[in-house]
């Protein structure tokens, strides 16, 4: 089966979107925009062209995501294209298609509109979209004139091409100043296929871009609930919210019985249609023996980033006598916001007793329950 390759182009400075950060790093419905563009093409290898001193930018934009390290890429954007195609060379793709960073919406269908059509010989693949407003152009004088719509095209990306002989137009064709792929591939003799592009596939250039582009992202708002228990047994320590804490027993459990983490992730996991965190981790694979919770929060935490959501808010409730929370509740926040990469504000520890009623009443374990709602 053919290989192909993405290759997504955020070299440059995205100066007119505002803000005083490279567009492709400015959140677009909290995730930064050049994260969803590559999400966007989850499933296939993608390489991440990126501008000189973006380093540290890119790493937080892509944190947690399967990607080979960015290349920096060159004073124009074909330039950054062509070291991004050599940076491809040892994966040897038969094909390869070219996208820019600051189209975040684009759609399944067209990316499987390119590839078959590249899969069926062509040379190239090209999405457009017809021109449906009136043109006119300004001459210098200062006066306007009409220009016919007919037959005039859009064009958009990502590009589609056959592998080697777009890195070859590149080399050849280097010192040459063009605006798109295509052009070059052109220039090389290589014949071009159009596919039908769409208008939501939107350049994002400028500061109301991001308004309309966060419109037509029309995401999901989920909302689920997690619990655990775990009851004391001898120790001196118990593990709560990924905080170790000291205490006159210790907590039951296949792992460190983390009762505040467990519910968190069970909570995420709904939010996914997912389980329960007993599937993911079942307390019979002695690979899970001891181990920490964090890990568990990790694991679905990651399940939300891959599906291309966004941890909106988990609130957590500790329901015991003892220990007592509050003087570990910010500490708590903290280490929560820090294993799923959001911000504390973001996160909720609250804690209440049963007035001596119940289990928990009598100091025979502690209880959690969790509230988590994510954007998809």
């Amino acid at each position: 089966m053919p290989k192909t390759a993405i290759l997504i182009v955020a070299a440059g400075k995205g100066e007119r979107a505002g803000a005083g950060l490279p567009k492709q790093y400015q959140p677009l419905a909290g995730q930064p925009m050049l994260r969803r563009t590559v999400q966007a093409f989850h499933g296939y290898p993608v390489q991440v062209v990126i501008g000189p001193g973006q380093e540290a930018l890119a790493a937080e934009a892509l944190k947690g995501l399967s990607l080979p390290a960015p290349v920096t890429g060159g004073a124009r954007r074909q330039d950054s294209v062509r070291l991004g195609l050599q940076a491809l060379a040892p994966r040897a793709p038969d094909f390869v298609l070219i996208h820019d960073a600051a189209r975040p919406l684009i759609s399944r269908r067209i990316i499987t509109a390119i590839v078959s059509a590249l899969e069926g010989g062509a040379d190239s693949a090209l999405p457009m979209v017809a021109a449906a407003d009136t043109l006119r152009r300004r001459h210098p004088d200062g006066s306007w004139s009409l220009v016919s719509r007919d037959n005039l095209w859009r064009a958009q990306t990502p590009q589609g091409f056959t592998y080697e002989r777009i890195l070859r137009a590149h080399r050849d064709h280097a010192k040459k100043d063009v605006t798109d792929d295509v052009a070059l591939a052109e220039m090389a003799g290589m014949t071009v296929i159009m596919v039908e592009g769409e208008e939501r596939n939107l350049k994002v250039t400028r500061k109301e871009d991001f308004a309309l582009a966060e419109a037509l992202l029309g995401q999901e708002i989920r909302t689920a609930s997690g619990y655990d228990v775990h009851k004391f047994t001898d120790g001196d320590h118990i593990w709560l919210c990924g905080l170790k804490i000291s205490h006159s027993h210790g907590l039951e459990g296949h792992s460190d019985a983390d009762v505040g983490l467990h519910a968190i992730t069970d909570a995420l996991l709904g939010c996914l249609g997912e389980g329960d965190i007993g599937m993911h981790f079942p307390p019979t694979d002695e690979r899970w023996r001891g181990a920490a919770s964090w890990k568990f929060l990790d694991h679905a935490a990651s399940l939300v980033r891959e599906r291309g959501g966004l941890v909106c808010h988990v609130d957590v409730t500790l329901i015991c006598e003892r220990p007592r929370i509050g003087p570990h509740r910010e500490a708590m926040k903290a280490k929560i916001a820090e294993i799923l990469a959001v911000e504390p504000s973001r996160v909720s520890v609250k804690a209440t007793t049963t007035e001596g009623l119940g289990f928990t009443g009598r100091r025979e374990g502690i209880a959690a329950q969790a509230i988590a709602t994510v954007r998809l």
